[in-house]
């Protein structure tokens, strides 16, 4: 793994280094198919990283506007800008067909992030999931031909439990720079002290609103899994998201939720050996 940087393109290279869950599970996709997964993870991470790039919303809301006029230009057909990741991101679109609207939700949703204010309710902290997660599970389903409503519906909560498992996992980086993604509604329901929380304090009351955050996307995975019948063995590269989530959720209920515990920092182990064997078995 460690030399495999030196063989891959740009995109594979940034996945590689910055979305490396993402980057093992585009490992067990096609050959035919793996430089596109990667391309649309270079893309998802160019519009995630926005925020800790800009000094002021205003710049952010800028740099989304780019993203959308480079994606307007792949669908026109014509010239696209000079951009590692836009350039083979219009080809990309242009080759595989893919849906307009899941690039268009994807970048809407990412506007989010550059408020400091916590989401009011847990119901729109999953829309926020569905958009900037679930939208690029799609994609990648298109990308390897794996269509039909239950690839989609599975897809769905796939991409809300990865949000939301990532949150958890990204909530002490996300409070250093200010950023608040525990809903309101949860917070208060647990009687999660605001300013202890901004001041990165562990609590028996946040540690129970993490609870119920985790058991939230422990339930978006069994729904996923309910469809799995059904859905196609082309999807799999696609949902194997699932298999690192329900791995970083046991390691959080480890720690007993304390979503500060220094052991959660680190990268867990057997993470190759775990989605290979779901991947030799085609299960997610």
């Amino acid at each position: 793994m460690a030399n495999r940087g030196k063989e891959l393109s740009y995109c594979g290279a940034e996945v590689h280094r910055h979305d490396p869950d993402r980057f093992l599970t585009a490992l067990y996709a096609p050959p035919s198919a793996r430089e596109s997964l990667l391309t649309l993870y270079a893309f998802n991470l160019e519009i995630a990283k926005i925020r800790e790039q800009v000094s002021e919303p205003m710049l952010g809301e800028i740099r989304l506007q780019w993203w959308r006029e480079a994606v307007e230009e792949a669908y026109a057909g014509g010239a696209v800008r000079r951009h590692a990741v836009a350039e083979p991101l219009a080809a990309v679109i242009r080759e595989r067909g893919l849906t307009r609207g899941h690039f268009d939700r994807l970048i809407d949703g990412r506007a989010f992030d550059l408020g400091d204010a916590p989401p009011r309710t847990a119901d729109s902290l999953t829309e926020y999931a569905e958009a900037t997660s679930s939208s690029l599970v799609w994609l990648a389903l298109e990308v390897l031909g794996a269509q039909g409503d239950a690839a989609i519906e599975a897809g769905r909560h796939v991409g809300i439990a990865w949000a939301l498992v990532g949150l958890l996992r990204a909530m002490p980086p996300h409070l250093r720079q200010g950023r608040v993604y525990l809903p309101d509604d949860i917070a208060d329901e647990f009687a999660v002290d605001r300013r202890g929380l901004r001041e990165m304090k562990p609590s028996p009351a946040l540690a129970a609103a993490v609870r119920a955050l985790a058991g939230r996307a422990g339930s978006h995975l069994r729904d996923a899994r309910a469809h799995r019948p059904d859905v196609p063995k082309a999807a799999l590269p696609a949902l194997l998201p699932a298999v690192l989530a329900d791995g970083h959720l046991r390691r959080l209920a480890r720690a007993g939720y304390d979503v500060f515990d220094p052991r959660l920092a680190a990268r867990p182990g057997l993470l190759s050996a775990r989605l290979a064997w779901h991947a030799m078995i085609g299960r997610y």
